[in-house]
């Protein structure tokens, strides 16, 4: 069978993360049979999920950020006796003569200040949860701090540890696959429905857990299912704050002063299903928001049931009959919610909007029109058949006949670099700084509707520059003990273009022959 080297880089490019590096094959396989080699990785039962010594349950974890809260708690506590008996000791055995009037309460502030100081500390911890797990992965030079005034390395905490982990695992899966088709899926579906892990410290321990459980499990499987397990999960409930909703007639509505929050229901709709524009109004926002009353999670008390679990509260859900989207769901506790979810995944407007999402992200920022009424088709006849989808995709020759023109993100950029230099990643580090750097901080966007995904968002000449930096770096790095032109073989062979053969060619030094690779249209294009 003839070999088309094009078609080859459409297929690891694309649909994938890249060629790798060393003796994976990867270009001459997929030059064989380019769309059996993407669709392969479909067909391969349990490829998706992903399973790593150490990796928990989201219940698991959130017992854990419980726990460790409460150590926190107490030792701050601690600290605060400890200040006290100290400034006790330190006082004096007689009583010192009275201060004016005027002079006591500066007295009582010199005499509590470290008390004062302590507490300060613990306020800011409770003001910033989701600051500590931070710092470790972000690049922040700080010039003004001299070498000996430094603080000591800390011990990471059970937060920064788990998220690490979790993000070691999703590298490591990216790296190491042979395509990376179900891997970008996996992407592309956990940037549909995201979290931000800066939210806080149960949705930055979470953010792993909820992609694991929630997204994996069923992007071979039903939409429906997939929006059931997202919107049942404590760390979207947590992120848009559906544990704080309470229906207004229910008995904690009524008990209480916090009445309903829409933040939920109206991503639902407007960012994981119909989209906007879908046919959907404010009343049938609110309408689902109080269909979806008493979804929330178990505390750390686990009066509700395991702490960190969902479940549903009976107490704060708004009882009674709801119309939404002109059906009327009658009151079944949490089954009314279920089944408004089953209806919303089968709506015409979903299926075009998923259509429209999943052939931007592959194919073109300007969706070809009849490719996405294919897939939309495709939604709806499978009643939303996510396999079906991904291989009506691959089937189509749009998707091959389309120049290769859409930037890779920050994430992909990194992955595509890894896998081609052979780095299989031991430690997450210095992707996750990257990621920082080039404006893509994993599992943590800036809001509910994910990274953008056109390439004007990561084209620009700022992070191109960052870009740069960052592949100058790899180039000094690594660029001694490796050739570029074979890096380039592994990458494209004849597809790579003359210009980027010549560009390496004429490079002064190896490392600035690797750095410009990985700066060349056959990497920064997907």
């Amino acid at each position: 069978m003839a070999r088309d080297s094009q078609a080859a880089l459409v297929a690891l490019n694309r649909f994938g993360f890249g060629a790798r590096g060393g003796a994976s094959g990867d270009l001459i396989n997929a030059a064989t049979d380019p769309r059996g080699f993407v669709k392969a990785e479909l067909a391969r039962p349990n490829g998706v999920l992903l399973e790593a010594p150490g990796l928990q349950s989201t219940p698991q974890l959130g017992q854990a950020v419980f726990a460790y809260q409460d150590q926190v708690k107490q030792a701050r506590e601690a600290a605060k006796e400890t200040a006290k008996e100290t400034a006790k000791a330190a006082a004096p055995a007689e009583t010192p003569p009275q201060a004016p009037a005027d002079q006591k309460p500066a007295l009582r502030r010199n005499l509590s200040l470290n008390t004062a100081a302590t507490e300060i500390a613990g306020q800011m911890a409770d003001a910033k949860p989701a600051e500590a797990p931070a710092r470790p992965e972000t690049m922040q030079p700080n010039a003004a701090t001299p070498p000996a005034a430094k603080p000591a390395p800390q011990p990471l905490n059970v937060i920064q540890k788990t998220f690490r982990a979790e993000a070691l695992a999703r590298l490591q899966r990216a790296t190491l696959v042979e395509c990376g088709f179900a891997e970008r899926l996996v992407v592309f579906w956990s940037n549909h429905f995201c979290i931000s892990a800066s939210k806080g410290e149960l949705a930055r321990i979470w953010a792993g857990a909820f992609e694991r459980e929630a997204i994996r499990p069923h992007v071979l499987g039903r939409f429906a299912d997939m929006l059931k397990a997202v919107e049942q999960h404590p760390a979207m409930l947590f992120f848009l704050d559906n544990q704080q909703s309470l229906g207004p007639d229910s008995r904690a509505g009524q008990n209480r002063k916090r009445g309903l929050n829409e933040n939920l229901a109206r991503e639902i709709m407007e960012l994981h299903t119909l989209g906007v524009g879908g046919g959907y109004t404010q009343d049938d926002v609110t309408s689902l928001a109080r269909i979806i009353t008493g979804w929330t999670f178990a505390g750390r008390q686990g009066q509700l049931g395991t702490p960190g679990s969902f479940v549903f509260n009976t107490n704060a859900h708004q009882p009674g009959p709801q119309v939404l989207l002109g059906k009327t769901y009658e009151p079944a506790g949490l089954a009314q919610g279920e089944a408004a979810l089953a209806d919303i995944a089968r709506h015409p407007s979903t299926a075009n909007f998923i259509a429209t999402k999943l052939v931007r992200h592959f194919v073109a920022d300007d969706p070809p029109p009849v490719l996405v009424a294919r897939l939309r088709d495709v939604f709806v006849k499978t009643d939303g058949d996510l396999r079906a989808l991904a291989t009506a995709l691959v089937d189509a020759d749009e998707a091959w006949k389309a120049p290769l023109t859409k930037m890779r993100s920050p994430y992909d950029f990194v992955v595509a670099s890894g896998r081609l230099l052979a780095r299989v990643p031991e430690d997450p580090g210095a992707y996750l700084n990257n990621l920082n750097l080039l404006g893509q901080p994993l599992w943590s966007p800036a809001g509910p509707n994910g990274f953008p995904d056109t390439s004007a968002a990561w084209a620009a000449p700022e992070g191109m520059k960052l870009r740069l930096d960052i592949a100058a770096q790899m180039g000094a790095r690594l660029g001694p003990n490796i050739d570029p032109l074979d890096l380039l073989e592994f990458a494209a062979a004849d597809a790579a273009s003359i210009e980027t053969r010549r560009t390496i060619e004429r490079a002064e030094s190896r490392q600035q022959a690797l750095a410009l690779l990985l700066m060349s249209p056959e990497m920064q294009r997907r």
